[in-house]
């Protein structure tokens, strides 16, 4: 057993639970695990041990063939150890978090963080139930024309919390080379000619369609291919490649990347959300420098499509 191991993902199957409450069992540090990259591992004795801690049961048991003086050495070594670093979730699906990542790596070892690929508005939930610690998110209120703050307040109702900057970048339609059907508007997605690719429900890409067809009092599944979901960007624009839909949504930097013409709708304003709790304000000071750093904003403007004039600005704060 000793040689066996499991992603966090396996681990979710085993225990029937989210990948997100793995990882909020890891930062409590209730499963013991270990980084190989950027990928989690837990070790088939680690799980075992949070099994038998779950029902009650003392691990490990009682015939156990190891002796007891060297499990006092472990227990020994263990208390004399260094700090393990403490895991920070970090959710979206923006290739702009795999550089904050890489850059949030360097600065210090007390912190390592951990991707977790969810939607804006899932996100939040995850937030308020305490499954994430930095949030990213581009939700669009129709209502307001503003960015992220009116869903933030709702969702995080009784937190206090910070909003800063990450980036800004253009979202609009993803269409086939030279725009054939000639696809320029949101009412241009009632043709009975057109058929779309949509996002999943709880990404911001969604809420931005759905707000923008719920103001023009259009009903989403007249739209043919609207129930039709991909889980990125680059699968959405992938779709438009394959000739698998006439148009979808998304963000400038995909449509680059897959080789999809991108006819700019809207920029978005993308923002980190945190929690301001005790154990957090360290972590939120390494993170603003970050985005501060010279370093960091150049990486950014090296992959290009991104706007940074306003990265590491605080966008809300509550007292």
């Amino acid at each position: 057993m000793s040689n066996i191991s499991y992603t966090t993902e396996e681990i979710a199957n085993i225990l029937k639970v989210s990948k997100l409450t793995v990882y909020d069992l890891i930062k409590k540090g209730e499963i013991r695990a270990y980084r190989v990259g950027r990928q989690m591992r837990v070790d088939a004795q680690d799980l075992e041990t949070y099994k038998a801690k779950a029902k009650g049961e003392i691990y490990p048991p009682p015939h156990s063939s190891q002796p007891t003086s060297s499990l006092v050495s472990e227990k020994n070594t263990a208390l004399h150890s260094p700090s393990p670093s403490r895991p920070i979730i970090i959710s979206g699906q923006d290739l702009s978090l795999d550089i904050l990542v890489k850059h949030l790596e360097k600065r210090s070892s007390l912190y390592r963080p951990l991707r977790s690929y969810t939607g804006s508005l899932n996100g939040l939930i995850s937030m308020y139930k305490g499954e994430a610690d930095i949030v990213s998110t581009h939700l669009w209120d129709g209502d307001t024309g503003e960015y992220n703050i009116p869903y933030i307040k709702k969702l995080l109702v009784g937190h206090r919390f910070l909003v800063v900057n990450l980036v800004s970048r253009w979202a609009g339609f993803y269409v086939k080379k030279g725009n054939p059907k000639q696809i320029q508007t949101w009412e241009d997605l009632t043709r009975p000619t057109i058929k779309i690719v949509n996002r999943e429900k709880g990404s911001g890409i969604r809420v931005l369609l759905d707000e923008q067809l719920r103001l023009r009092q259009i009903i989403g599944q007249n739209i043919k291919g609207y129930t039709v979901e991909e889980s990125s960007h680059l699968g959405v624009a992938g779709a438009i490649a394959n000739g698998d839909a006439d148009v979808g949504i998304g963000s400038e930097k995909a449509a680059s990347i897959v080789g999809v013409d991108f006819v700019p709708l809207i920029k978005e304003r993308y923002d980190l959300v945190i929690l301001k709790t005790p154990e957090n304000e360290p972590f939120i000071e390494i993170l603003c420098d970050t985005l501060h750093s010279p370093s960091f904003k150049n990486d950014m403007k090296a992959i290009g499509g991104y706007e940074l004039s306003e990265t590491g600005k605080i966008i809300y704060e509550t007292i």
